[in-house]
């Protein structure tokens, strides 16, 4: 879905550099990793889907913890608050931001875009990027299993033990991945269009464990699923902190200046401050080896 320590701090905030918004670059090269100052992006010449509004890419239905009431537009949730604060940045008051249903998968699809940048829990990755581009992590996360409270698979200690059970998560996420390079289940995973219907299929004993990023799992065990247990996490892709990303058509042009806009809210403290209001629920976590 985006910490190989524990997460209740959250002030291991990620993120990029200064801004307000962004002149239009001199060529249509990729724009992963540039970052441009205040000084250079104004609002007039933004390069944007549509003229004086900033339109925001997300997922429905849009899961908390990182949006709440599956209304994205309401600046509730890590995402959608990080969302506004990056516009307020740019320049844009909140109702000039307009919200896109963007199914997941069709985010890191090649070619246009109907938004300007995507926030959904999407993990930065070399193939990926050679569909679209990212801006820099404005989060750190780890995945994470959830079981029933009287599954047998609640008992285990380590994945090894854990690849003996039938295992799920949501199609396209960093979660399959992981339980296909790092779990290698003895079975294939089951795999699910969304998250509901996967806690729905361990509800119904289809799978014995589904795997999910850390605050959406933690968020599933102690809100959605009563009888269900955190069994623990663990990092992907050797022990490196996987990072989420904004996701952007490639070559756009807004890019470096939304990098911009994120070192700001990182160096004011912004995001260690939205990911405490909103993440840091989730502590203690024990490691699974």
């Amino acid at each position: 879905m985006r910490t190989t320590r524990l997460l209740a701090p959250f002030a291991a905030a990620v993120l990029v550099s200064a801004v307000a918004a962004c002149a239009p670059a001199e060529d249509k090269a990729e724009q992963t990793g540039k970052t441009a100052g205040a000084d250079k992006c104004a609002v007039g010449d933004l390069p944007l889907v549509s003229k004086g509004v900033l339109s925001v890419g997300t997922d429905s239905p849009a899961y908390e913890p990182w949006f709440v009431d599956n209304d994205p537009s309401n600046g509730k949730g890590y995402e959608s608050a990080v969302a506004y604060a990056i516009a307020d940045q740019l320049g844009f008051s909140k109702d000039q931001v307009k919200w896109v249903t963007v199914p997941f998968n069709n985010s890191y699809k090649p070619g246009k875009k109907n938004f300007d940048f995507d926030i959904n829990q999407i993990s930065v990755d070399p193939e990926r990027e050679k569909a679209v581009d990212f801006s820099e992590g404005y989060y750190s996360a780890a995945q994470a299993v959830i079981v029933l409270k009287d599954s047998p698979a609640a008992k285990i200690t380590d994945l090894t033990e854990l690849a003996k059970f039938k295992i799920g998560a949501q199609t396209g996420t960093t979660s399959l991945t992981a339980i296909r390079d790092v779990i290698k289940p003895e079975k294939d995973p089951l795999v699910f269009q969304n998250t509901n219907n996967a806690k729905q299929a361990m509800l119904n004993g289809q799978v014995d464990a589904i795997i999910a990023d850390l605050p959406t799992a933690f968020y599933i065990s102690s809100v959605e699923i009563p009888d269900s247990k955190l069994l623990g996490q663990f990092q992907y892709d050797s022990g490196t902190p996987e990072e989420f990303g904004l996701l952007f058509e490639q070559g756009n042009e807004l890019l470096p200046c939304v990098n911009g806009a994120l070192d700001t809210l990182k160096k004011e403290g912004t995001l260690a401050e939205l990911q405490k209001k909103w993440l840091s629920d989730v502590v203690s976590v024990p490691e699974l080896k």
